[in-house]
This record gives C-alpha cells, sequence and structure tokens, in this order.
C-alpha cells in the first residue's frame, strides 16, 4: 500500500490549521508556505501520475480498515490526471493572487485556500460516497468563504444565493445516499457496484431512483441545464482571481458523473446500464447552447468568462454522455483545455479592468489604457483557445470529440450543436475584442488607470496558462495516448472494483 497516495488529501489537511492558528496575521509567511505548498501538491501530482500510469488501481485504506468498511483512497489514471490539472491551476491562482495583493484584502484567504485543494483533491481520491459528500461539503465551505473574500453587498447577496442552492444540493445528496446504502447496504462504490449488479429485480426501482437522484446532484455542481443559473451569478460576483480557481469546481460534477456511472452503473448492472445517459446528452446540449448565447450577449468581461464555463461545460458533459471509451478519451483531452482557458480568460478579464479605470470590464468603447497591445494578444489567445480555433489546443480537442461521436447515439446532434456553437461564440468574442481594442483605440483621450501591482508577473500567469495550451497541442500525441489508457481503464470496471475490494 503506497503511502503516496493519502499525501494531496494529508499536506492541505496539516497546512490549512497551521495557518489558521499560527501564520494568520503573517502575511508573507503565510504567501511563502502557500506557494511552497502548491508547488509540493504539484510535484506529488507529477510522481502520482507516473504511479497510476503503470495501470494498477492502487488504493489506500486509513487506519488499514479494509473496503468496504474503511475509508479508501484510489488512485487510478483518472484521479492522478484530475489532482495533476488542480495543482497546477492552484499555483497559477496562488502566485496571480499574491503578486496582485489579492490575498491582502482579509486574513484567511490562505488557509480557506488550503482547505479548499483539500476538498478538491480527497473528492478526486474518495472511494466512497459518503466521503465524496464530506469533501464536497469542505470545498464548498471554503468556497464560501473564498466567494466572500474582499467583501461588498453585491458579493454577500451572490454569497448568500450560492450557500442556499448549495444546501439543497447536499440534502438531495444525502437523499440519494440514503436510496442507495438503503437498497445495496453499502456506499463504497466498488462494492456498491456488486451489490448492483446482483440486486433483486424487485429493488431495481429503488437503485436507479438512488443513481437518477445522485447523477443530478453531480449535474448540479457541473452547472448543466437547467441546473446552470448559479454559476454565472457566482463567477461574477467574487474576485476575478478566485473565479479562476473555480475553473476546476464544475470539473468536480463531471468528474463524478463519470466515475459514478462507469462503476456503479455500467455494463454490469444489467436493465439499469447506463441510464443516466438518456437524460444527460438533451440537457448537456441545452447547456451548450444557454453558454454560448450568453456569451453573445455578456455585457462586460465577467460575464464573457462565466458563460464561456458554461458553454465549455454542455460541451464536456456531452461527449461524457455518449459513455464510450473513445468519447471520454476526447473529453478528457478537452477537460484541462477548458479548465485553464478559462481561468486565462478570467486572469485577462482582470488585467484589462484593472487598466481601464471607471469603465472596468464593461464591454463599451472606452480611451486607450495602459498596455492595451500586449493585452489585446493575451485576449485574442485566450479567445480562440475558449472558441476552439488553431492553433491551440481547443481546436483539436473539438476535433476529437468530432471524430469520437460520429458513429454515436445522438452524435450528429453534438455535432451540429458544437459547430453551430463555435461560430455563436466566435461571433461573441469577436464583438467582445471589437468593443475593448479597436473602437477604444478610435477614442479620444488616454486612461491613466493607477499602475496594478506587478503587472508583468500577473500577466505572467497568463502567460503560463497559456504556455500550457501550447504544451496540449504540441504533446498532443503522447497525450492521447495516456488519455486513451485512461478511458479503458475507466471502462473496465473491474479493474477499479479488484484494486478497491482485493482479490477473490
Amino acid at each position: 500500500m503506497s503511502h503516496w497516495v493519502i499525501a494531496p488529501v494529508l499536506l492541505p489537511a496539516l497546512l490549512a490549521p497551521i495557518l489558521l492558528l499560527f501564520l494568520r496575521k503573517r502575511l508573507m509567511e503565510s504567501r511563502v508556505v502557500s506557494i511552497a505548498a502548491c508547488l509540493s501538491l504539484l510535484g506529488l501530482a507529477i510522481l502520482l501520475m507516473v504511479q497510476a500510469d503503470s495501470g494498477v488501481t492502487a488504493a489506500y485504506a486509513l487506519g488499514n480498515w479494509q473496503a468496504p468498511f474503511g475509508i479508501i483512497m484510489v488512485l487510478d489514471r483518472l484521479s492522478a490526471l484530475m489532482l495533476l490539472i488542480t495543482a497546477i491551476l492552484a499555483l497559477a491562482v496562488m502566485i496571480y493572487a499574491v503578486v496582485t495583493g489579492l490575498d491582502r484584502k482579509g486574513w484567511h484567504f490562505h488557509p480557506l485556500f488550503q482547505f479548499q485543494l483539500l476538498g478538491l483533491n480527497g473528492a478526486f481520491l474518495t472511494g466512497d460516497l459518503f466521503n465524496l459528500f464530506v469533501f464536497f461539503e469542505v470545498l464548498l465551505i471554503a468556497s464560501y468563504g473564498l466567494m466572500l473574500h474582499g467583501g461588498g453587498g453585491a458579493r454577500l447577496k451572490a454569497g448568500v444565493q450560492y450557500v442556499v442552492i448549495n444546501l439543497v444540493g447536499s440534502t438531495l445528496f444525502l437523499v440519494a445516499v440514503g436510496l442507495l446504502y438503503g437498497a445495496t447496504g453499502t456506499l463504497n462504490m466498488a462494492h456498491m457496484a456488486q451489490r448492483v449488479a446482483a440486486a433483486p429485480v424487485g429493488d431495481h426501482g429503488l437503485i436507479l431512483a438512488g443513481g437518477l437522484l445522485m447523477t443530478a446532484v453531480f449535474a448540479l455542481k457541473a452547472a448543466v441545464f437547467p441546473l446552470h443559473f448559479w454559476l454565472p451569478r457566482t463567477y461574477v460576483s467574487t474576485s476575478i482571481a478566485m473565479a479562476a480557481l473555480f475553473a476546476i469546481m464544475t470539473k468536480v460534477g463531471a468528474y463524478c458523473i463519470l466515475r459514478f456511472t462507469t462503476v456503479v452503473f455500467g455494463d454490469g448492472a444489467g436493465p439499469m446500464a447506463w441510464a443516466q445517459a438518456d437524460y444527460l446528452l438533451p440537457a448537456a446540449l441545452a447547456t451548450m447552447l444557454v453558454g454560448f448565447i450568453g456569451v453573445l450577449g455578456a455585457r462586460n468581461l465577467r460575464h464573457l468568462a462565466a458563460f464561456s464555463v458554461v458553454g465549455s461545460m454542455g460541451t464536456l458533459v456531452a461527449t461524457i454522455a455518449v459513455f464510450t471509451p473513445e468519447a471520454t478519451a476526447a473529453a478528457l483531452y478537452y477537460l484541462p483545455h477548458s479548465t485553464f482557458a478559462a481561468a486565462a480568460l478570467f486572469l485577462v478579464a482582470d488585467q484589462i479592468a484593472r487598466r481601464r479605470g471607471d469603465y472596468g470590464d464593461a464591454l463599451s468603447p472606452s480611451p486607450i489604457f495602459t498596455q492595451a497591445g500586449p493585452l489585446s494578444v493575451l485576449f485574442f489567445l485566450t479567445a480562440i483557445a475558449v472558441v476552439g480555433l488553431p492553433p491551440l489546443s481547443g481546436f483539436p480537442g473539438k476535433l476529437l470529440i468530432l471524430d469520437a461521436v460520429r458513429s454515436a447515439p445522438g452524435g450528429w446532434w453534438i455535432w451540429g450543436f458544437i459547430l453551430g456553437t463555435t461560430v455563436i461564440a466566435l461571433l461573441g468574442f469577436a464583438r467582445a475584442g471589437s468593443t475593448l481594442f479597436w473602437k477604444s483605440a478610435a477614442t479620444p483621450g488616454v486612461i491613466k488607470a493607477a499602475a496594478p501591482v506587478a503587472p508583468v508577473t500577473a500577466a505572467m500567469v497568463v502567460v503560463g496558462l497559456l504556455s500550457v495550451l501550447v504544451a496540449l497541442t504540441v504533446a498532443g500525441g503522447q497525450i492521447s495516448v495516456y488519455l486513451e489508457a485512461t478511458a479503458d481503464q475507466i471502462y473496465t470496471p473491474a479493474s477499479y472494483i479488484a484494486g478497491v475490494m482485493g482479490p477473490g
């Protein structure tokens, strides 16, 4: 049993209370510890990805209590991939928060950030539904604090709505857990898969009801239509850097849909197999359409970025809902691309808003502002990344998706929605770019906004995220090999079950 599996959960779990109790009012020390922790998590994620690439599903039993009775952390290729994406994003956002002074606006920023990472890493590693609920609550409570960081009436109002919506989601989660436990007698996903496969016909209705309700909860986390309404208001109301971090939050919902469905409701579930697909695909297509129409009608850069997250989640979940190894491999390529592209867009929006003075991030012409030229280049690059145009990774990502779903039921619907919404997104970003830069260049006057803190360093964080997208494109062949192996492992749940439950 490798003890490295528990390290991504243990590290933030230990550092968060240390930062809270001993370094809460010592900003410089908190910054050093937080950045060092993010670097350590990145190193751990790379180590675990190398370990997972062997193809063996590793289970870590806390206290040596074996499944299904103990708390089990499970490492495979999929969870290792999610840990790496989280670590890269966390490092970028932490550096940006430090160089722009965001962490100065409250004493609890760094502890909350570590608690957020604790919840995210735990959700990707846990092997049972109850502990998934616990980690959900940890990351949600931390996100409440991070969302409100810096204060403000509008932020508080949006925060209350965010709390209420997620409390409803948590309640439904517990109801679904109760239904599944009542029907199967277990909450360990590997053990539940065995129980579902052997369940009598009379229990199928209860199991299916619990499974569909659980999927609805995950769809709420993933902002899938019609449960997407919370995301734009939340992401617009919080600080832009925190919105960039929250780009990974919706991916937790997509991950859980994929993990839960393939393990518990895969081919072994008999007549209940893949029941979620009938509901997920239409909802995902509607999400795609609503998101990119929101991009076209956005009134400011925050709305533009927030609705682009909704649209990209529609693309991702629609691909996952096909539930084939080929489609899932394509979705797993698109997942990190959409995460980093959305985060880069939020950070570019922050850089532009800081320099436009009273105009902020509004999509209206203004006099020319400081460093408009370099920022126009960054905006152009992030725009083509989000839309999915060459040469960045969104283009091969969408090509992989289109190729993978051609022969799938509903595949031509996915083709139509992806191609149509790509055109809509292109028009939305073209309108935004021309308003911000071309029309502003023709407007008399110059905005002399106060220079932001460490502007070059902040812009370099965006360049770093875009460099990850370049790496995804250049190394697409090698990455696709790993992702295809990941998809094959996902659709061979027997290896996951054996890794958790042990041989025999």
